[in-house]
């Protein structure tokens, strides 16, 4: 069936179930509609939301002061708190609420399910839903909508035609007097001594500049809240001043009390707020803009923040990367081995200002790639500007049994011996891989991208599977006297994905007088630094960052 031809059918279906009576027959063996699991989209006013627990059945908040808990919007009293006392907040589907406004029946389902689903669907789409049970019907009526009394016929004619078109209703939706407890989803904010209250917007927590607010077991400036996800669970968010995220974030980024050169951590704090800048809305959906982990930006809060961090933000306020006028994707890693990567060599995508360059001073790169290549089996170069790093020069070696494990990892099934490894394919500009092969026992397999480094995991000290640091190696088989393959070697350099600022490459550039845009230049080709804003979008990503993984080798 066409998707017009589907529209109109289910619609007919709808009209069928909506009824102006209770009496007539009820609907409940038809799929309720969706609804669209959107968070209204809010201007970027210097303010970002940092996802600092993504996904959880309740979320605690509290303050280092005594505090109020409000409802988002409406600043709603809810519950109050002694400083340093948690309440926690949780999602119920089912909170009798009384109420006496008009309301918008959409129909008197049979099941729960329905009904749930029914209102979940309305909720989501930003329609205030509930339920009331009808036992003369033995059905549940669904609204969908409400509006104050008195009866305004315009006004609700307009709003019906708004759930309407959101697929949420059709034209036998009714508009009703109710004066009774209805049900509807709603926070539940609880303090430890069991007093609760409800809201229908997010519970949040507001306090004076000088004080914390607390999510979880950390402190943080600005807002704590507490929102719904996408996928239904709860999102405890810190919305914050961009300047004030950043005191926790270059810190977490680039250790001021390892590297406290000036000009590096000025060169760190403007790429972190171009990153910030350019991600504006990224996670939307979820409630948030970005998240507190290496997904996006290491944010650690107040307890992260340092005089040295704090003063390179203060220094550069304001100032991003811009590109053409456009603020630049700012990525970042720890140290390159000695030469950056271009971004197509370790990611779908490409851009003219993450292009690779030699990672030293004018004078002190190596003749070729494959010069550098060989230096990463036999390390004889002291030019690079990281070259200070524990991760400038690696190798791993892994047995056949620890390959085949974690080959076998990446395959999602046992593989049997790894026979051989191919590398197919490797920049000609950047010397990172592009492309390896694993021909097993059980099939050939391929990755490509920085996707290799976890395709390919080396076994830590301790036995984990480790995710290899970079895509910049050489790999040799292991044999034994008789010639016989016994296990696989790699030889490698540099730490992260390798496009863009070399944080150890900024340190090594600070410390030879450099200042941080000639820092920023370097990484980003083409670049110019200027004070700008962002612009937030109604970004989309998965609710949840864990997965489970079909097939887990343990026999490394």
């Amino acid at each position: 069936m066409h998707a017009r031809q589907f529209r109109f059918a289910l619609l007919a279906l709808l009209s069928a179930a909506a009824g102006c009576a209770d009496s007539l027959p009820t609907q409940s063996d038809i799929a309720a509609p969706a609804g669209v699991s959107r968070n209204t989209l809010e201007p970027y006013a210097g303010k970002i939301r940092v996802g600092i627990i993504p996904a959880a059945t309740s979320v605690k908040i509290g303050a280092t002061v005594a505090y109020d808990v409000r409802e988002k919007g409406t600043n709603a009293y809810l519950v109050s708190g002694l400083a340093s006392e948690m309440v926690t907040v949780t999602w119920n589907q089912s909170v009798g609420v009384a109420t006496n406004n008009r309301r918008l029946q959409v129909v008197c389902t049979t099941t729960a399910a329905d009904r749930d689903q029914r209102v979940a669907a309305g909720v989501k789409a930003g329609f205030p839903s509930a339920w009331e049970y009808v036992s003369t019907a033995s059905c549940w009526r669904v609204y969908i909508g409400e509006r104050p009394l008195p009866m305004d016929t315009t006004a609700e004619r307009i709003y019906k035609q708004n759930v309407i078109d959101a697929g949420l209703a059709t034209t036998s939706a009714l508009w009703k007097t109710v004066n009774t407890t209805v049900y509807e989803p709603r926070y539940v904010t609880t303090k430890s001594t069991g007093t609760a209250a409800s809201s229908r917007a997010q519970p949040r927590i507001t306090v004076a500049s000088t004080a914390r607010v607390i999510i979880g077991t950390a402190q943080y400036r600005g807002i704590a809240e507490v929102m719904q996800n996408a996928a239904g669970t709860l999102a405890g968010i810190n919305e914050v001043g961009m300047e004030e995220y950043l005191y926790g974030v270059v810190p977490r980024e680039l250790g001021p009390s390892v590297y406290p050169e000036a000009e590096a951590q000025k060169a760190q704090a403007v790429a972190a707020r171009t990153y910030a800048h350019s991600s504006l809305g990224k996670h939307w959906n979820n409630g948030y803009d970005v998240l507190a982990t290496v997904q996006d930006q290491v944010y650690g809060g107040s307890a992260a923040e340092h005089s040295i961090s704090t003063a390179a933000v203060n220094a550069t306020a304001g100032i991003v990367a811009t590109y053409n006028g456009a603020m630049i994707s700012a990525l970042f890693y720890a140290t390159s081995g000695g030469k950056t990567s271009n971004v197509e060599d370790v990611f779908a995508t490409s851009s003219p200002y993450l292009r690779t360059v030699w990672d030293a001073p004018p004078g002190q790169e190596l003749p070729s790639v494959s010069a550098l290549l060989t230096d990463l089996r036999t390390p004889t170069w002291t030019g690079a500007y990281g070259g200070f790093h524990s991760y400038h020069r690696w190798n791993y070696t892994w047995t056949m049994a620890q390959m085949s494990c974690v080959v076998g990892d990446f395959a999602n099934k046992p593989v049997g011996n790894v026979n051989a490894i191919n590398i197919l394919a490797r920049s000609s500009t950047s010397g990172r891989v592009t492309q390896i092969e694993f021909v097993t026992d059980q099939g050939t397999f391929t990755e490509t991208g920085t996707a290799i480094r976890s395709a390919m995991p080396y076994i830590s000290s301790t036995g984990v599977p480790t995710m290899l640091p970079s895509t910049l190696f050489v790999i040799e088989r292991v044999t034994n006297s008789s010639g016989a393959l016994t296990g696989y070697r790699a030889y490698g350099g540099g730490n992260g994905h390798g496009a863009g600022l070399a944080q150890t490459g900024a340190v090594g550039m600070a410390r030879a007088g450099h200042t941080y845009d000639q820092i920023l230049k370097k990484y980003y080709t083409g670049i110019a630094l200027e004070t700008k804003v962002g612009t937030r979008r109604d970004g989309t990503s998965p609710a949840s960052t864990t997965a489970t993984d079909p097939y887990d080798c343990t026999s490394a």
